[in-house]
């Protein structure tokens, strides 16, 4: 059963998210996927409210079987409207791959719907980098004061 609602923000400012990349719901580059270079893309991010503290940013692909798979966790992030290429501050989680780092798209078959989201908080997190999606939705649930998110999709070249 998923835990949505350890995410589900009451009172949030809505945040513009953007890539210089890909537009919202059209094809992410090969560059930024396990075909490619396999780097994070440019992420833009606009309206933070000004009591933000810092930012979270949750990759995941819903449509992967059996469950939704988490492709990059990162919380801390200092308050910033440019996520960089290949290049992210804060303190990075553990994703499904059992790694600390962004894990581009890479779908078995079909094409995949990718979801970049980002979280402004009003908080910092005293986390572990061992802590996984779910933990990180704990610490976060009652800090979250902006949310807005950019999805891709990507159907592997290789296999």
């Amino acid at each position: 059963m998923k835990n949505e609602a350890a995410t589900t923000a009451i009172n949030y400012k809505a945040l513009k998210v953007s890539s210089s990349a890909f537009e919202n719901n059209g094809m992410i580059p090969i560059k930024y996927t396990c075909d490619g270079a396999d780097i994070n893309p440019p992420l833009d991010i606009e309206h933070i409210p000004v009591e933000a503290k810092c930012l979270v940013l949750i990759v995941e692909d819903p449509g992967a079987v059996p469950k939704t798979r988490v492709h990059w966790l990162a919380w801390n992030i200092p308050v910033t409207h440019h996520l960089k290429e290949n290049e992210i501050h804060g303190v990075q989680g553990i994703n499904d791959s059992n790694e600390q780092h962004y894990n581009g798209p890479c779908p078995p078959s079909g094409i995949h719907q990718y979801f970049f989201k980002i979280y402004a908080l009003n908080n910092l997190l005293d986390l572990p980098e061992s802590a996984n999606k779910q933990s990180l939705e704990i610490a976060m649930s009652d800090c979250i004061i902006g949310f807005g998110e950019l999805a891709g999709l990507y159907e592997t070249k290789s296999g």
